[in-house]
């Protein structure tokens, strides 16, 4: 294969656009029992397949890049500041991280800003639940079902389809994808009125009904050491700053596979790492994207919120938030339960010097 090739695709507006890709036979994702090497050439064929459906999912959103050098089995880092050398038709917004600080953050619009990044080694795209219009209010409820060892996958699609039964109740309309991994994702469209606690205290409140109704399978327990072999539902990936893999996009792991979208119907009749790279387009072409709808009709989340705040009548109170993120108001201690000494906490999760 040549030293590079130039890909010709078009802008937001429209207009032609030329990327050039180099090293296009690097491998990205090695050979395995199931299928040849997967090389840069190759990534960028299947971006170019799943761009309409994929771009619904990234276009007028920050995005943070997960990059890779050397292949999946190179260095692996995630991007929040635009690479350099963004082409200029390439767009950025301005986002807020948990410490307050504020910098650009490339937005994905369009095919040849799609495929530069995979020229700049981005593997998996994550985007931000809201709109570049609004940086601070998501409009994307967003849940994902993280599956601890020894659980089959069957367990998480019951999982997900009583967090659907749930979800429904509260008013939203919940859309499920693969994770490309041994999860499930499930989002909803949502009027972006709440700021993301409001909306993290929302999926709090959504994940602890599905553990009043699944003690047995499911947990809110942020410890892992407290989670058994039970799925944790994950509410803080609605936490700012937090991001889940786009709709179409591959994932950093053997065999090249893709988190895919799917009916309710569909969920479970394809096994994690089923659907990948060589073979989501043909299944593209033959279900179609089965998100194409998730923004026609966005929900309220005041259902939801009002499980988090009759949960508060309850006497339950806040949930640990990720350790690089500010301690909150009301968060339980930062320590795990093993290694807590009761005499060193206050009632406030506050550590008393002694």
């Amino acid at each position: 294969m040549a030293d590079a090739l130039t890909l010709t695709t078009q802008d937001a507006d429209g207009k032609p656009r030329q990327v050039r890709l180099s090293s296009p036979g690097k491998v990205v994702w090695p050979a395995t029992e199931q299928g040849a090497a997967i090389t840069k050439a190759d990534l960028t064929t299947y971006l170019s397949a799943v761009a309409e459906p994929m771009l619904r999912g990234l276009a007028d959103r920050p995005v943070t890049l997960q990059r890779v050098r050397g292949g999946i089995e190179g260095e692996e880092f995630y991007s929040k500041n635009p690479p350099k050398g963004a082409p200029e038709w390439a767009r950025t917004t301005m986002v807020t991280y948990p410490s307050g600080r504020s910098h650009p953050q490339l937005v994905v619009d369009d095919e040849a800003t799609l495929l530069w990044t995979a020229q700049m080694g981005t593997v998996t795209w994550h985007p931000w639940p809201v709109r570049t219009g609004d940086n601070d209010h998501p409009d994307e409820v967003r849940i994902d079902l993280d599956p601890q060892p020894g659980r089959a996958f069957g367990d998480v699609v019951r999982a997900a389809r009583g967090l659907r039964e749930v979800m429904t109740e509260a008013g939203l309309t919940p859309f499920v994808k693969t994770t490309g991994s041994r999860g499930v994702h499930i989002f909803a469209a949502v009027r972006p009125r709440l700021e993301f606690l409001d909306v993290r205290h929302a999926v709090i409140g959504l994940a602890r009904e599905l553990e009043r109704r699944m003690p047995d399978l499911v947990t809110t327990a942020w410890w892992k050491e407290e989670r058994g072999d039970r799925i944790f539902v994950d509410f803080n990936q609605a936490t700012r700053d937090r991001t889940l893999a786009s709709a179409w996009s591959p994932r950093i792991l053997p065999g090249a596979p893709v988190s895919v979208p799917m009916t309710w119907d569909q969920l479970g009749e394809y096994g994690p790492g089923e659907l990948t790279v060589r073979t989501v387009p043909q299944w593209l072409a033959e279900h179609g994207d089965a998100w194409a709808g998730l923004h026609e009709d966005p929900g309220e989340i005041d259902g939801a919120h009002a499980l988090w705040e009759a949960d508060l009548e309850r006497g339950l109170g806040e949930l640990n938030f990720p350790p690089d993120h500010p301690k909150m108001p009301g968060e339980p201690p930062r320590v795990q339960p093993s290694k807590k000494v009761a005499g060193n906490w206050d009632a406030h999760g506050n550590r008393v010097e002694p």
